[in-house]
């Protein structure tokens, strides 16, 4: 049994020290509607390649993380109905020779094995509304915290605990900087309320940080928090009400605890008419766009293996 298997793509590209990008499939499998969420990971890849760079989307199939899937396994993310595999499933998938598509956590978990340093996705998990009741909190925190890779995001989603989710992150000395701004972004909306220390410029000076932090010896990922481009956010008024209706529509169903945010999200995705589905994917192709920029500046600087 082998922890992961490399496409010929990919382990060619990182043997020569050329610009690979993660991406995850949970949001192929279970966050799209099919069969657009086949165009997407298709597209997703498409960017990267035009932009010189090799996309590495994760997954286990049949009991294997595959680091880069051929077109039948991207295929097999968008039709099969495939479990969501976070960290603490992967021995339990490779064991029953299992499949499932990797949230946020398994996927820079899998990437930092693999050598991967930049991953590209829509949002990072973090603590949920009422935590300190319930105990929510997405694994994507403490993986990070361990996995020493660059996750370009546009923030979290606005259903969490955003004030919470940052300040998790301090305490796992996980770097949250901003990509041309001091603004935490929420996902959806280009400011979450939530000011940051330290922002970037370019992808030069993210890849700086990157070199800094290993001649530290720190082994923590770092968020490069990426807000939607203005013209693509979506109306923070709109977003305001479906919102309010949502959480009041989750109350009146008496829905609790895990169940609260996938109810949230389908819910925000009806009510919205499937604006914030198109704000979603605007925003996680900005996210491809810039994780690119990013990975190629680090190929340019890192130590050859």
């Amino acid at each position: 049994m082998t922890a992961f298997q490399l496409s010929s793509e990919v382990a060619d590209a990182l043997a020569d020290g050329r610009p690979v990008v993660a991406l995850e499939s949970t949001i192929i499998s279970h966050g799209l509607p099919r069969p657009r969420n086949h165009e997407a990971a298709i597209e997703f890849e498409q960017i990267l390649r035009e932009k010189g760079v090799t996309p590495a989307t994760i997954a286990v199939l049949d009991g294997v993380p595959q680091i880069g899937l051929d077109a039948d396994g991207v295929r097999r993310i968008a039709e099969e109905d495939l479990a969501k595999a976070s960290v603490r499933d992967l021995p339990i998938l490779a064991a029953l020779g299992r499949s499932g598509a990797t949230t946020v956590a398994a996927t820079a978990y899998l990437a930092g094995l693999a050598g991967v340093r930049v991953f590209a996705t829509g949002g990072l998990g973090g603590v949920h509304r009422g935590a300190s009741e319930t105990f929510d909190e997405s694994a994507d925190l403490t993986t990070l915290a361990s996995s020493p890779v660059t996750v370009v995001s546009a923030g979290v989603k606005s259903v969490l605990d955003i004030p919470a989710t940052l300040e998790r992150l301090e305490t796992l000395s996980v770097p949250v900087i901003g990509y041309g701004t001091t603004a935490f972004p929420a996902f959806w909306l280009r400011e979450s309320g939530c000011e940051l220390d330290w922002k970037v410029d370019t992808a030069d000076e993210v890849a700086q940080v990157m070199a800094a932090r290993d001649a530290f010896g720190s082994r923590t990922g770092m968020v490069l928090a990426n807000p939607i481009p203005l013209a693509q956010q979506w109306d923070p008024a709109e977003h305001d009400r479906v919102l309010a209706t949502a959480f009041a529509a989750a109350d009146a169903a008496g829905v609790r605890g895990k169940a609260v945010t996938p109810f949230l999200l389908g819910f925000i995705v009806e009510e919205s008419g499937g604006r914030s589905l198109e704000v979603n994917l605007d925003l996680a192709r900005n996210n491809v766009r810039v994780a690119a920029e990013v990975a190629t500046a680090w190929s340019r600087i890192a130590p050859r293996p």
